[in-house]
């Protein structure tokens, strides 16, 4: 990584640039796999994972109620370890319908109502995660959601260690097991192998096997963001346009080098497209770090993407922690670890961020995995106006009001005069006639 000391503020924003392609470099890829689908459903499809998955399938979906699934009894544990974590995080956030009086007789509310169809879109390839699903279908099932449907690309690299069925062999042959059972643990019956911007697409527009949904959730490459980007065209809604992970450690002399340096792995193996940066008041650390960071890449099962990543990453040095804060508010970052002495002080400062991690303990990987908030959460800048997912993300707020006779007396002239100043003559006539009839009829 290479280390930029004492940046001017007019440096910041060639700093904070992401190592990703311009979306609209990519559209018209995209846009030819979503039309392609939109006009030619499954066979598109299975075209597709033959050309970009290298697996020939007789069919997309899996019916999970006709297989079972062997997995890690330990990893099984840790499954429902974090299960129980994000199912209680997020039920932490259900709210209670209130209703306020705004004047005598005019009553206020607002209800949550779950989003009817949502899909999931879950990573698969070199590296399935198992934990994007539990991020997704747990809020999704708590918040009451009809129909989940879940896509993951198949993994011809896996076996689903089950027995051939006359049903769903093929497909479920490429199912990654631990996906399958986990699928089973949330209650998702069914489960559809295809990925990439065309799972995308068929979750847009439907096919004979894949339902329609109204909003896509789930983090993917670039061309998974710009499938969803280009889905909002179709009338769904998305949870945010996040594309490849990135994390941004500040840290002072009282943070441990070792962990730094692995926390900021744990994000370069994600792909090599991913960006790390660290931020730090002490150039004593940043070469600690980086020393910490050559001696465990080495190590590492994936350490050519970390490399790759590398390129893309930085260190950076600052006069101060308080100006470590100001420049990760600038960089917006999808995860934020605070690594030192007055984490918590320094976070109260902290306006923009995916997630947040405080002090030497918090390594990110407690929130990508099983603390109980949730991972999906904002790239490239976009945590400036997005949110990560949680409970909200899958609920429509609907308001309600209730008018009695005495309330629409109470506010009804307030009314007719706006309206009248608007020029909006039947907007008024809806509050006149109703209060003639009330002086008629008292």
């Amino acid at each position: 990584m290479k280390t930029i000391k004492y940046p001017q503020t007019s440096q910041w924003p060639s700093l904070c640039t992401r190592p990703t392609f311009d979306i609209s470099e990519l559209e018209s890829t995209v846009k030819d796999i979503l039309d392609d689908v939109r006009e030619r459903g499954n066979a598109a499809l299975l075209e597709m994972g033959k050309k970009f998955d290298g697996v020939e399938l007789d069919g997309l979906e899996v019916n999970l109620k006709e297989h079972s699934f062997e997995i890690d009894e330990k990893l099984a544990e840790a499954i429902k370890t974090a299960k129980k974590n994000i199912e209680t995080f997020h039920l932490s956030q259900k709210e209670n319908v209130l209703k306020v009086e705004t004047m005598k007789g005019v009553s206020c509310w607002r209800k949550s109502v779950a989003i009817q169809n949502v899909g999931l879109y879950i990573p698969g390839g070199s590296a399935p995660l198992f934990s994007t699903l539990l991020m997704l279908a747990i809020p999704a099932k708590i918040a009451g959601c009809k129909n989940i449907v879940v896509c993951t690309p198949p993994s011809s690299g896996f076996d689903a260690n089950t027995p051939p069925l006359e049903k769903g062999v093929e497909a479920v042959e490429y199912l990654n097991s631990v996906i399958g059972w986990t699928c089973q643990l949330l209650g998702i019956e069914k489960i559809y192998l295809t990925g990439g911007a065309q799972a995308v697409a068929a979750m847009t527009f439907g096919t004979a096997s894949i339902p329609k949904v109204d909003k896509v959730f789930g983090p993917g490459n670039q061309y998974v963001t710009a499938a969803k980007q280009l889905a909002q065209n179709y009338g769904v809604a998305i949870d945010m346009p996040a594309g490849p992970s990135e994390v941004l450690v500040i840290a002072d002399d009282s943070a441990y080098p070792e962990f730094v340096a692995a926390d900021l792995l744990s994000q370069a193996e994600h792909g090599p497209d991913s960006q790390v940066v660290l931020v730090s008041d002490s150039e004593k650390l940043i070469s600690e770090v980086d020393a910490e960071v050559q001696k465990q890449v080495d190590a590492l099962p994936r350490k050519g993407i970390a490399l790759k990543a590398q390129k893309n990453s930085q260190s950076i040095l600052v006069k101060d922690l308080n100006e470590a804060v100001a420049f990760s508010n600038y960089y917006a970052p999808e995860h934020l670890i605070i690594a030192t002495e007055n984490a918590e002080e320094l976070g109260e400062q902290v306006t923009i961020a995916g997630s947040v991690f405080l002090g030497n303990w918090s390594c990110e990987s407690a929130g990508d995995y099983a603390s109980g908030t949730n991972h999906t959460l904002p790239t490239n800048g976009y945590a400036r106006n997005y949110s990560g997912v949680s409970l909200d993300s899958f609920v429509k707020k609907i308001t309600f009001q209730k008018l009695s006779k005495k309330g629409i007396q109470n506010l009804g002239p307030a009314i007719e005069k706006m309206a009248e100043a608007e020029q909006l003559q039947a907007h008024k006539n809806a509050v006149s006639l109703r209060l003639k009839e009330i002086e008629k009829r008292p």
